[in-house]
């Protein structure tokens, strides 16, 4: 059997015999714009010089940016509790005299150029830290500095203030027989032209265990160490410096009451047996108790 013959190739000749055959002819590619290296020769071997950088992976739109959020937009930080500040209140509604009362005085000043301290406000609180006595004082001779800053009086509080003697009189008598208690106490007596028995005074700033280097301390610093409270930031207040005193007391009041048993217990058997008061010398023997007079 014979094998079957190729069809025969169609040449350039042929197809130009046949006009009426139009083959597909293919479209010429657009010439692609000129890169930077085409416009210029140093920009290529530049390019080779600089580091790849990956190529950039796009994960399609997100609704919702789960990451954390940018230093602009991050939430600040809660800022830490404030430190706890204890206030001084009563400690009861029993506003009657106890046998132990605080006295805390302010002072403005007289005198020709306002250095002389005069009473311009006493205050008397109890053991529960109620006041049993406020006042203002008008004082004898012309107030030249109301010490506004540190007292806290002004010239209209002097509109409703008592005499000098009244109160000087009224405070005698609440105090009369009773433990008082206070901070620096001879210079509230000092100005109230008072005296009271030394058995009966309970001085925060003299008490040995307060001091610091046998140094006396403010009542401010001893009310924040005891107390936790802060008080004095500002103008003063005779009532919250009284109750602070009074408090300082309560805290203490069984090894101070204590110790000044022992220390009067100790005195008067000195005055029996004819002997002054214990040489300076001797007050840091640990048998001999320490007065605090």
């Amino acid at each position: 059997m014979a094998a079957e013959a190729a069809p025969p190739l169609s040449s350039p000749s042929a197809t130009a015999a046949n006009p009426g055959r139009n083959p597909k002819r293919k479209r010429k590619p657009k010439p692609k714009a000129a890169g930077p290296s085409a416009l210029n020769p140093n920009w290529a071997q530049l390019q080779s010089k600089l580091p790849q950088r990956p190529a950039a992976t796009h994960l399609g739109k997100r609704k919702h940016d789960s990451g954390p959020p940018s230093p602009s937009r991050a939430p600040a930080e809660p800022s830490p509790p404030p430190e706890a500040v204890v206030k001084l209140e009563p400690t009861s509604d029993d506003a009657s005299l106890t046998k132990a009362v605080a006295i805390d005085c302010e002072m403005v000043g007289v005198g020709s150029d306002g250095s002389k301290s005069a009473l311009g406000r006493v205050t008397l609180v109890n053991s529960f830290g109620n006041v049993v006595y406020d006042e203002y004082v008008r004082t004898v001779e012309r107030i030249v500095d109301y010490r506004t800053r540190i007292s806290g009086i002004r010239p209209k509080h002097m509109n409703k203030a008592k005499e000098f003697w009244v109160v000087q009189k009224e405070v005698a008598e609440l105090i009369k027989g009773r433990i008082l208690v206070g901070h620096a106490l001879h210079n509230d007596l000092k100005v109230l032209l008072l005296s009271h028995p030394k058995k009966d005074t309970r001085d925060t700033s003299e008490y040995e265990i307060f001091r610091r280097e046998r140094k006396r301390r403010s009542l401010k610093d001893l009310a924040n160490e005891v107390l936790g409270a802060k008080i004095q930031q500002s103008e003063h207040c005779p009532i919250e410096d009284a109750r602070a005193a009074m408090f300082i007391y309560n805290k203490h009041k069984k090894t101070w009451e204590k110790n000044m048993k022992e220390q009067f217990r100790f005195k008067k058997k000195l005055k029996k047996r004819g002997k002054k008061k214990p040489a300076e010398s001797n007050t840091n023997d640990p048998n001999v108790p320490t007065v605090l007079l």
